[in-house]
């Protein structure tokens, strides 16, 4: 299993679906002595003062990816929701992807919030606390339309070499399932390593395909050969006990779904909107 834990976190600049800000790193003291308070509307305490810190693992889409210079998606449009909430901005961390399952950067203090489409686990909830679902999701097995892979249980039967990303519930479902995947750091890597021949399919999230599929020559060349239900649930999460941020990004939620917003951002990042999409979830936490 290829691991990625010495990669760099990267400060990036988002931007803000809500407001079209422009946030930009080092914005405001975070000094204890500084010009900012650390503390937010509602009593919320955040790491730095002025911000709301995102921990996030690029590329995404259509959850986050940069776009332009800028970081933007789904997960980055309702987080700013969040932050405007507040009373401030949102700035986003590049950071590897296994830190979302044990909680470290929030544990260590350099980030309020991970956002980076994760299910809600019973295993991950030992380390983070998680928000009210805010998606729902499934697996898709995502072929060359001309490899004659009709199934998951077509794939496993011809020994199709198998690909998914490292650390997801994407990766788990393939070795359930009695795979030996070949790990990919990111998504992008995920879809480039089918596009180049490296594995024959892959398990990723369907969201992520619908996405890639909206490009003409992707849609030509590959296909959907089976969708996997796993009743998987997107949540947001705060480091552990963290309630009034936790409350914060539940009714950021909650009332995105209730005035229309949530519909709006899903169909311009993830695609046609379902009722289902914002039926009442159960709190996660």
């Amino acid at each position: 299993m290829k691991m990625f834990s010495g990669r760099r976190t990267r400060i990036l600049a988002a931007t803000t679906a809500t407001a079209g800000l422009v946030l930009v790193a080092a914005c405001t003291s975070t000094g204890s002595g500084g010009s900012g308070s650390k503390t937010a509307a509602g009593g919320v305490e955040l790491v730095k003062a002025g911000q709301l810190t995102t921990c996030t693992h690029l590329p995404y889409p259509p959850f986050q990816s940069e776009i332009n210079g800028k970081v933007q998606g789904f997960d980055v449009s309702l987080i700013d929701l969040v932050a405007k909430n507040l009373g401030v901005k949102q700035q986003i961390l590049d950071t590897p992807f296994e830190n979302f399952k044990t909680g470290a950067f929030l544990n260590s203090g350099e980030c309020d919030v991970a956002a980076a489409g994760m299910t809600i686990t019973a295993e991950r909830k030992k380390n983070v606390d998680f928000s009210d679902p805010y998606f729902d999701a499934t697996q898709a097995l995502l072929v060359d339309k001309n490899s004659g892979i009709t199934s998951l249980a077509d794939a496993k039967a011809k020994k199709v070499k198998l690909g998914a990303q490292a650390q997801t519930t994407g990766e788990d479902y393939a070795k359930k399932q009695g795979f030996d995947p070949v790990s990919f750091e990111s998504s992008d890597a995920v879809l480039n390593g089918l596009r180049t021949g490296q594995v024959k399919a892959v398990i990723i999230d369907y969201p992520v395909v619908q996405g890639w599929l909206k490009d003409k020559a992707n849609a030509n060349a590959y296909q959907v050969a089976d969708n996997l239900n796993t009743g998987e649930q997107y949540g947001f999460t705060v480091k552990k006990g963290n309630t009034k941020l936790l409350a914060a990004l539940n009714k950021a939620i909650k009332d995105a779904k209730a005035d229309g917003t949530y519909k709006k951002l899903y169909e311009k990042w993830i695609g046609p909107y379902t009722a289902s999409a914002a039926s009442p979830s159960p709190s996660a936490s």
